[in-house]
């Protein structure tokens, strides 16, 4: 009895290993460890805009839309609870992808509110929570490629035959992706036009258009 027990456990074992059983467990951790790398960078450049915020209002009190712009999309983003089961819910994790992206937005054109105040450039402090955004920002996009590889694999694999009979039977459906849409991704990756000409300069052209 104890021998055709083990042999129908050995053949079970076999057959989840072979129907992708294992995958989805070595691609759901990896899933879940590149998701806790993307939390880590976004909570590193949500932690420098207070700081980024209050050194600006300190050259720049009178710019008060962009500040609150910038105030309120840091709230938005906090307001979100990044828990694990968030790569499960396709319409959570949209969510947490906008509320993201209304905050580099709104930091976007915090940057170029600061090109009209040299003084402020030139502030040291200013001039180190600038290297630390631009460093986690670059540090947030390795941290998505990453997230966005694992995320491809884990679903290819949860999709594909047999494995996807495997993943019906145990629960496994496909995980949520980051994406941008064409307007959004203008948005966001475009870089700032800063128009740095006099209105007397745009005066003295009209003339020379209209020749």
């Amino acid at each position: 009895m104890r021998i055709r027990l083990l042999t129908i456990i050995v053949l079970l074992a076999g057959l989840l290993a072979g129907c992708g059983y294992n995958t989805f467990q070595s691609g759901d951790e990896a899933v879940k460890s590149a998701w806790s790398e993307v939390l880590n960078q976004y909570q590193r450049r949500a932690d420098l805009v207070p700081n980024l915020v209050a050194t600006v209002q300190g050259y720049a009190s009178h710019e008060k839309e962009v500040l609150t712009q910038v105030t309120q999309a840091r709230a938005q983003v906090g307001s979100i609870q990044p828990t694990p089961e968030l790569v499960n819910d396709p319409a959570a994790f949209a969510r947490f992808q906008q509320a993201q992206a209304g905050l580099s937005s709104a930091l976007s054109r915090l940057l170029v509110v600061v090109e009209r105040y040299p003084q402020l450039k030139a502030d040291a402090a200013f001039r180190d929570l600038q290297a630390q955004l631009e460093g986690t920002e670059n540090r947030i996009a390795v941290a998505r490629n990453r997230y966005i590889k694992a995320v491809e694999a884990y679903n290819v694999s949860v999709r594909s035959f047999p494995n996807n009979l495997t993943a019906m039977i145990f629960g496994y459906g496909v995980k949520p992706n980051f994406s941008v849409d064409a307007e959004r991704e203008r948005a966001i990756t475009a870089p700032p036009t800063v128009d740095f000409s006099a209105p007397a300069a745009a005066g003295k052209a009209a003339p020379a258009a209209a020749n």
